[in-house]
C-alpha cells in the first residue's frame, strides 16, 4: 500500500511503482484469454466479498449514503461491466479481418488489439467504485497493468479499496496510490502507456497538460451542464419522476445528473408540483431522510448554499422541498431555481448537488438554440412521446450520450459507449469500447508471396504503364 508524502519521496515511489508494472509487462505482454478471464475473476470475488465493508466506508466519507443505494449504483454498476468483460473478452482479442482489394494479392490483413501497457486511472470522490473498477476491468481484459489514484476526499472507502487491492492483485500488476491533488499532479505527469482521468472539466485541462509532456494518451472523462429537455407534447409527471430520480440520486453528485431543465412556460407549475410530489414520494422529508445521501464536505455545502443564496438575492424564486436539515448534518433539502438568468453562478458551473435551476422556453426552437449556445454537454435527456421530435434533437444537439424518456440508465448500457465531447470530455470506454480505448488496435499486412504490386516497382516499363492503366484508369 502506497501513501504519498513529501515531493521527492513521492516522484520516488510512483517511479518506483511504474518501473515494477513496466518490468513486468516485459515479461508477459500479451497475457492469454484465460489469464484475463482470472484477473477478472479476482475483481468480482474482490467486490463481491467487500459489499458491507464498502457500504460503511462510503457512509462514514458521505456523512450519510445509504446501503442500498450504493448496491445498486455503484457495486451493481461496478459488477456489471467486470461480467460484461469477463464474458466477452474472448471475442474482443480475436484477430480483426479486413479487406484487401486485388491489386494488394496475394496477401491477408488484420486488425490485431494489443495491450498497451500500464493505465493509469485518476479517480474521483464521487462514485469511487464506479469510477474505478468499470475502467480497470476494461484495463484488465484488454491485458494491461494499472496503477488507480483515488481521492482523498473518501478516505475511508480509499483506504479499503487501497487494502482490497492489496489484497487481490500483486502490486506489479495492480496498485492503488493514494495523497491530495500534488500527489494527482504528479501522478498524471508519469509517463503512463494511458492514463483515464474522470472529475471536473477544469482538472481535466490540468491532467491532459501534465499528460502532454509524455504525450500520454488520455482519456478524459469531465462533466459540465447536462440539460434535460421537456418537449411541448411531454408527459410532464412521467417527466418529472425521472428528473427527480436523476437529479437527486447521490444528493446530486453524479456527473450525469440533469443539470438544468428546460421547461415549456405555460407548464412551468405543473412541473414543479410534480417534482415536489415525485420527491417526497422517493424520499419523504428528503434532509432528514437516512436514504438521502449528504453532501460530501462543508467545502461543497456552501458552495451549493451560496447558488440558493445569490439566486434569492437576486430575486429569483426559490423552491425548496420538504424541511431543512437538522443541524450539524450536510443534507440539503432538494432546491428548484425558477427561471434564473444565465449570469448566475449556478447557470455558469456545473452544479454537482441536488439543486436544479428551471428555465422556461416559449416556441421550441428555443429550447434547442439555449442548449447549442452553451458548451457541449455529457448527457443530454429528452422526454417526448414523439419519434420526429426525438430525432429533431438528436440531429440538432451534440452530446457525449442522449437518453429519451429517462435518465441516467444509459451508463448502465455496457454496449454503449460512455464519454463526452470537448469541454465534457475526450475519448470512451465501457465494455469493447473500453478494451479498445486500453488497446493499441495494431494492423496487420501479411503477405504470402510475391504479389503484383511488386510489377510497378522500377525500372518502369510497359508492365507498369499497363497496370496504371488498369489501377488509375
Amino acid at each position: 500500500m502506497w501513501e504519498m508524502t513529501g515531493s521527492d519521496a513521492v516522484t520516488a515511489s510512483l517511479h518506483s511503482i511504474l518501473a515494477a508494472q513496466k518490468s513486468a509487462v516485459r515479461l508477459n505482454p500479451y497475457p492469454t484469454c484465460q489469464e484475463r478471464r482470472e484477473h477478472l475473476r479476482r475483481l468480482e470475488r474482490m467486490v463481491l466479498g467487500a459489499q458491507d465493508a464498502i457500504a460503511r466506508a462510503l457512509d462514514a466519507d458521505f456523512g450519510g449514503r445509504s446501503k442500498q443505494e450504493v448496491l445498486f449504483s455503484e457495486l451493481l454498476v461496478s459488477l456489471g461491466a467486470v461480467r460484461h468483460a469477463r464474458k466477452h473478452v474472448k471475442s474482443w482479442m480475436a484477430p480483426r479481418p479486413r479487406h484487401l482489394g486485388w491489386p494488394l494479392q496475394p496477401a491477408r490483413a488484420w486488425v490485431m488489439p494489443q495491450p498497451v501497457g500500464v493505465v493509469g486511472i485518476i479517480a474521483p470522490w464521487n462514485y469511487p467504485m464506479v469510477t474505478t473498477i468499470p475502467p480497470l476491468a476494461g484495463a484488465l481484459a484488454a491485458g494491461n497493468r494499472a496503477i488507480v489514484k483515488v481521492s482523498e476526499f473518501t478516505p475511508a472507502t480509499s483506504d479499503c479499496l487501497q487494502k482490497l487491492i492489496a489484497a487481490s492483485f500483486p502490486a506489479d500488476h495492480v496498485t492503488v496510490v493514494t495523497g491530495d491533488a500534488q500527489v494527482g499532479r504528479l501522478f498524471a505527469s508519469l509517463p503512463f502507456d494511458h492514463l483515464l482521468f474522470t472529475g471536473s472539466t477544469a482538472v481535466g485541462r490540468d491532467v491532459m497538460r501534465a499528460a502532454a509532456e509524455n504525450l500520454t494518451p488520455v482519456t478524459l472523462e469531465l462533466g459540465g451542464k447536462s440539460p434535460a429537455i421537456l418537449a411541448p407534447d411531454a408527459d410532464i409527471e412521467s417527466a418529472a419522476a425521472d428528473i427527480a430520480y436523476g437529479k437527486l440520486l447521490n444528493a446530486g453528485q453524479t456527473c450525469i445528473a440533469p443539470d438544468y431543465a428546460l421547461v415549456p412556460r405555460e407548464r412551468l407549475e405543473t412541473f414543479v408540483n410534480s417534482v415536489r410530489a415525485q420527491v417526497e414520494r422517493y424520499w419523504p422529508e428528503a434532509a432528514r431522510n437516512p436514504q438521502y445521501t449528504s453532501v460530501i464536505n462543508e467545502r461543497h455545502l456552501a458552495r451549493l448554499r451560496g447558488y440558493v443564496e445569490e439566486a434569492r438575492t437576486k430575486g429569483v424564486r426559490v423552491v425548496t422541498i420538504g424541511p431543512e436539515a437538522e443541524a450539524g448534518s450536510r443534507r440539503l433539502a432538494p432546491t428548484l431555481i425558477l427561471d434564473p438568468p444565465d449570469d448566475l453562478a449556478v447557470m455558469r458551473e456545473e452544479i454537482f448537488g441536488p439543486v436544479l435551476p428551471v428555465k422556461t422556453y416559449g416556441a421550441f426552437e428555443e429550447a434547442i438554440a439555449y442548449v447549442n449556445q452553451h458548451d457541449r454537454p455529457l448527457a443530454l435527456y429528452l422526454f417526448t412521446k414523439s419519434s420526429r421530435t426525438a430525432d429533431t434533437i438528436l440531429r440538432r444537439t451534440v452530446s457525449g450520450a442522449a437518453c429519451v424518456n429517462d435518465t441516467l440508465m444509459h451508463i448502465v448500457a455496457e454496449d454503449l459507449p460512455f464519454g463526452g465531447i470537448g469541454p465534457s470530455g475526450i475519448g470512451h470506454y465501457h465494455g469493447r469500447y473500453g478494451f479498445d480505448t486500453f488497446s493499441k488496435l495494431k494492423p496487420v499486412f501479411y503477405r504470402r508471396w510475391p504479389g503484383l504490386s511488386r510489377l510497378l516497382r522500377p525500372p518502369y516499363g510497359r508492365m507498369h504503364d499497363l497496370l496504371k492503366r488498369i489501377l488509375i484508369g
